[in-house]
């Protein structure tokens, strides 16, 4: 049986925390293996609670769309503060701290360097160095599993709030592993524990856990969503619809002017393993081409084992590239706080996908570059 580091906490009574000022990390996805939330364990706890602070999206995901800033407040069912870590301020100051001894981070990660939560974890983590406070990770599998790498690591001068340091795009670690490394990588003079996860096999991915899929984030509805991540979210770079305003966001890609058949028939050419393209129309509600019918893709996942999702989706915008015609296709700042580079450049952590796309030579890229 697979639990979280929050399942043995709770089976504990929450006993390394006694007697501690606490502030936790948390979103709508801190669950236990029974679907109940941490809040809701945290109500027989007795506990010191000092404060609540929530990632990109909201303490409880209501911010649908991306990029989107929330304001914290005081909620009378919590009766302590709820602080935003994605809007004026994504890195705790010392007034959100004032109190706390031990600062609890639980942030159901999906396993991909753009996914925020990690570095909203990096920016808490050097908040607590710097005043003294210590950091307890409660740590979860890692649904994409822990031993696939997928695509390169950030480069010097293209570090942005979707990679903050030299990791892969799928980078294997469940965040306390994360955690770790970053503490590490950066010297952080800070108090580090972790509440690990057990009976993890790290070969396995999510919907073999046994765990309950609480949606981390809006758009991330379920563990195909996240398998298909690592390479999906390379086209919010780019000027063709990821999905987002559709059920499937990541699974579904498009465009008005587009020809679906003719983009199923490439994508199907390249014989990747565990996919098929089916061609689709989609009319999002929100997001890129909002209330218009758009011709795409359904990105199938016959085996998710076998998925190299970032390979498939470097080929997936070549081919769009070339569909495109004359319509723009890069996305343009400003994006994820970045306000020069262009978003594809931070995605990808260099300019080296956008160039090789445009001089038609993804063809190299793909198989020279990614792990």
């Amino acid at each position: 049986m697979v639990l979280t580091g929050l399942d043995c906490l709770v089976a504990r009574n929450f006993d390394r925390l006694r007697g501690r000022r606490v502030g936790f990390v948390c979103n709508q996805a801190t669950i236990t293996k029974d679907g109940q939330h941490l809040l809701e364990h945290l109500k027989f706890a007795n506990l010191t609670l000092c404060a609540i602070f929530g990632p990109q999206h909201g303490l409880f995901g209501h911010t649908q769309d991306n990029m989107i800033e929330w304001e914290g407040a005081v909620d009378p069912r919590i009766g302590v503060p709820i602080y935003s870590l994605y809007g004026e301020h994504r890195k705790p100051t010392p007034q959100m701290l004032k109190g706390v001894d031990v600062l609890v981070i639980d942030l159901p990660d999906i396993g991909s360097r753009y996914y925020t939560f990690a570095w909203t974890m990096a920016y808490c983590l050097e908040a607590c160095a710097e005043l003294g406070i210590q950091v307890l990770v409660l740590d979860r599998p890692n649904p994409l599993g822990g031993v696939i790498q997928e695509g390169p690591v950030v480069e010097p001068g293209f570090e942005s709030f979707v990679g903050l340091y030299p990791i892969p795009i799928r980078h294997g670690m469940t965040l306390g592993e994360l955690a770790l490394w970053i503490r590490t990588h950066q010297a952080l003079d800070v108090d580090l524990q972790i509440e690990a996860c057990t009976g993890w096999d790290r070969n396995s991915l999510a919907h073999e856990s046994g765990l309950p899929w609480g949606l981390p984030s809006p758009n991330m509805p379920s563990p195909t969503t996240a398998l298909l991540y690592p390479g999906g979210c390379l086209l919010e770079g780019t000027t063709i619809s990821e999905g987002r305003g559709t059920t499937r966001p990541f699974e579904i890609v498009g465009a008005p002017h587009l020809d679906a058949f003719k983009l199923c028939e490439a994508m199907n050419a390249y014989e990747l393993q565990g996919l098929h393209f089916r061609p689709t129309q989609f009319q999002p509600t929100f997001n890129k081409f909002a209330g218009q019918v758009c011709e795409g893709c359904f990105v199938h996942v016959r085996d998710p084992h076998i998925v190299r999702s970032v390979k498939t989706y470097v080929l997936l915008i070549r081919e769009l590239w070339r569909m495109n015609g004359d319509s723009p296709f890069w996305k343009t700042p400003p994006y994820e706080y970045e306000f020069v580079k262009m978003p594809i450049d931070i995605l990808w952590g260099s300019s080296k996908l956008r160039e090789s796309v445009e001089a038609d030579n993804i063809a190299r890229l793909a198989w020279a570059e990614l792990p």
